[in-house]
């Protein structure tokens, strides 16, 4: 080892030389381009800045200048009850109870069918027919006596389930239970012409 490189590691060494290596014609002149170019660009003047950031700086620059202006100073109540403008009054509003008649369930309605015909069966397959509609028939039977049409009767609190039913049955007459029918309950009488 010379003197030159000593204490150095090979590896050391080499990039000493490497780089004490003159470098070729055409990486100088590649060089030396890169460095003018440099110089011009710091030469050309000053960048322009972006419409945004002038116009934030303006912001700023206007608020600065309404701050002296105004003094700064906290406006009174009044100052800011006229600013405001006129209060604005709501109308009154009236509510009114409106009457809703209960939605009738058809599965929380009990009904009893008679058959008041020469009809045999008319009750019992009347009775499947109501059942098949979601109404709770509990029993089904003869009516004796005289029924002028076929007939739903209802107890007071049942007379929307009873109108309802006969709908549902297609029929048009509806009244009032009378005493022996049952009060917790639609009875359906049927005569002939429902058939």
């Amino acid at each position: 080892m010379t003197p030159l490189h000593a204490g150095r590691s090979r590896a050391a060494t080499r990039r000493a030389r490497w780089r004490t290596r003159p470098l070729p014609t055409s990486a100088r002149s590649r060089l030396a381009r890169a460095r003018a170019t440099e110089r011009e660009r710091a030469d050309e003047g000053f960048a322009m800045s972006s419409p945004v950031a002038m116009m934030g700086a303006a912001a700023v620059l206007l608020a600065g200048v309404a701050f002296l202006f105004t003094g700064g100073d906290d406006p009174t109540p009044e100052e800011l009850a006229l600013a405001s403008g006129p209060a604005h009054v709501e109308p009154a509003v009236t509510l009114e109870a409106v009457r809703v008649r209960p939605t009738v369930q058809r599965g929380e309605t009990y009904v009893s069918v008679f058959n008041n015909s020469n009809i045999t069966g008319l009750a019992s397959s009347t009775a499947t027919r109501i059942s098949g509609a979601g109404w709770q028939v509990v029993g089904s039977d003869n009516w004796f006596g005289t029924i002028p049409a076929t007939t739903v009767y209802y107890p007071p609190q049942l007379e929307a389930a009873a109108r309802l039913l006969g709908k549902d049955l297609g029929v048009e007459r509806v009244l009032p239970a009378v005493d022996p029918m049952s009060m917790d309950r639609l009875t359906v009488i049927l005569t002939s012409d429902f058939a």
